[in-house]
């Protein structure tokens, strides 16, 4: 194979250029460096490469939108089921009351 050649020097105007990138972001993402551990980064590569295609990265995206939509709902039933044994719990200590003043009387 053979070695592309080199392009000749252009005198190029860069006063008008802008910094940033070429290519705008999606609007409500930051580009980030993480640190993954190496299985982590497979598990989503392989998942990619079974599915024949996607993006691996959308994918970790993915499963930590879900695990932090998982934690709100699981603290939403949280919340409902303390609401809901409340007044459960109110009851037998207003029944207690009730058949010591029953019983003094």
């Amino acid at each position: 194979m053979k070695k592309p050649a080199a392009e000749p020097y252009r005198d190029i105007d860069f006063s008008r250029a802008k910094r940033g990138s070429v290519i705008k972001m999606e609007p409500g993402k930051t580009k980030i460096s993480i640190r993954l551990d190496n299985a982590v980064i497979e598990h989503f590569r392989s998942s990619v490469e079974k599915a024949g295609a996607g993006n691996y990265q959308s994918l970790i995206n993915d499963a930590l939108l879900a695990h932090i939509q998982q934690r709100n709902v699981l603290e939403a039933v949280r919340q409902v089921v303390r609401e809901e044994l409340s007044p459960a719990r109110a009851k037998p200590h207003a029944t207690r009351s009730r058949h010591a003043v029953a019983q003094v009387g």
